[in-house]
């Protein structure tokens, strides 16, 4: 059955051909999914055979992006006898805050954004700054109040006051939120603003070299207001890339130009050469801590608005050492409501909780207790882990060990590459990252974590 198409009143053909696909989608989809993320959502308008729904919160739209678009695009087109796009946009927000279904291979949609006119691909502009990382969903509490305040502060006047900006903080705690909310706004003050990695900037510089476009690198990074640059410590291990960082961070700098770094130590215990240390110490640092319970409570409400309260609670009161982590524990909360097709329940929260989370202790963990809990739950020695060895098991145990040295452990990347044989600081951060990516796609690596946890947990209750 569908809907026919007719030319008329937008709102009342977007109300009619959202709520049909909401009757068929409520057939398909599982309750839980359906009573999550689609019933709280209106339709907004039709707009050129595209279809705009409105969301409660940013998170809800990506949800529904990420997990759901196949679905619903196939629904609404059926439905309105028609192919039709999909776009979620937040209630209250603006065009530029539009989450959209890309209908056609991402590839092809990411390479023409990276095709300038003369042909080439601009890696610079393809790492675009996120949508729903702006100032208003960035939660403010006592852990970033000043960070905050001195991001807003350089928007008043970019080049004149805190350049350069250096923001660091252990990972998952609102770096990389703050650096695209500051790009944001700038770009509606219609200034160039050029955000990057220091991953992407290394590549970047190498290709360069390599083929010869040094000129057209230095343009394209000089030819900009600003330039924010995420996790700086990536390139310490990298001479040569810091020099063409140095040039260019002087250049812009002497033009007046903004200029915001973020890394994950203050730029005195970083390990960039000194006199880029001294650059990111001329302006001003500012660090983010772990967000308090309130915090945690207002980034939880603020992701699901429609949540009960007791569940937010819940979740909120145990102690995250991070916003990823806080993240991690409600879209366990929520993909456990999934699988067992139950609604989320005060009861339901504290299984999802029990289960999927493995507690960590509250107190300080060595070295060499993660290592031994490592070595128990892989089979691989401690002198593995920490020699030299590259075969795949080896290599996977002192991935885990890296990536919980620095989550349960709370070390710095430069701390932990001394602790496993005098490893790189960049190959630590590497570790962690990939070892995130896999369990993103692997839920056996979840596992595999919550199984150490649990060994590492039961080897410190036994009394000494």
């Amino acid at each position: 059955m569908c809907l026919i198409y007719s030319e008329g009143s937008e709102t009342i053909n977007a109300r009619k051909i959202w709520l049909a696909a909401l009757g068929q989608l409520q057939l398909e989809i599982p309750r839980p999914n359906y009573e999550t993320w689609l019933k709280p959502t209106t339709p907004s308008s039709l707009e050129n055979d595209t279809l705009i729904i409105s969301t409660p919160s940013p998170f809800a739209a990506e949800m529904l992006e990420k997990r759901l678009s196949g679905t619903i695009h196939r629904t609404v087109s059926r439905v309105a006898g028609r192919d039709l796009t999909v776009e979620f946009t937040v209630q209250g927000s603006t065009s530029a805050e539009t989450v959209k279904q890309q209908q056609k291979p991402i590839s092809e949609h990411v390479k023409s954004e990276m095709i300038e006119q003369n042909g080439t691909i601009d890696y610079a502009r393809s790492y675009s700054l996120k949508n729903s990382f702006t100032f208003d969903t960035f939660i403010v509490g006592p852990s970033n109040r000043l960070a905050q305040a001195a991001a807003i502060k350089i928007t008043e006047a970019p080049g004149k006051i805190y350049n350069p900006l250096y923001i660091y903080s252990e990972v998952g705690l609102g770096k990389t939120h703050l650096l695209h909310a500051i790009g944001h706004a700038f770009k509606q003050r219609q200034l160039k603003v050029m955000y990057v990695s220091s991953e992407r900037f290394t590549n970047e510089y190498i290709n360069a070299i390599r083929e010869g476009s040094a000129n057209h690198f230095r343009e394209r990074y000089r030819n900009t207001d600003v330039l924010l640059v995420d996790d700086i410590q990536f390139i310490t291990s990298k001479p040569q890339t810091q020099e063409g960082f140095f040039h260019t961070f002087n250049e812009l700098h002497m033009a007046g130009k903004q200029i915001v770094i973020s890394g994950d130590e203050p730029a005195s215990k970083s390990m960039l050469q000194e006199r880029i240390q001294s650059r990111l110490a001329g302006g001003l640092e500012v660090d983010l801590q772990a967000p308090d319970y309130e915090s945690r409570y207002a980034i939880l409400q603020s992701k699901m608005p429609g949540l009960n309260p007791d569940v937010l609670n819940e979740i909120a009161q145990r102690p995250h050492r991070n916003v990823r982590e806080l993240e991690g524990a409600l879209n366990r909360v929520i993909a456990y409501s999934q699988l067992v097709d139950e609604p989320i329940t005060m009861q339901l929260a504290n299984q999802a909780l029990k289960s999927l989370l493995a507690e960590t202790p509250a107190d300080v963990i060595s070295i060499d207790q993660v290592l031994s809990a490592v070595s128990e739950h892989t089979g691989i020695s401690i002198d593995r882990i920490i020699g030299k060895r590259r075969d795949q098991a080896t290599a996977e145990a002192r991935r885990i060990a890296m990536y919980m040295l620095r989550e349960d452990a709370h070390l710095t990347s430069t701390r932990i590459g001394q602790a496993i044989g005098g490893k790189d600081h960049s190959t630590v951060l590497y570790a962690h990252k990939r070892f995130e990516q896999l369990m993103e796609i692997d839920n056996s690596k979840r596992d595999h974590l919550a199984a150490i946890r649990n060994i590492l947990t039961r080897s410190r209750r036994v009394p000494t």
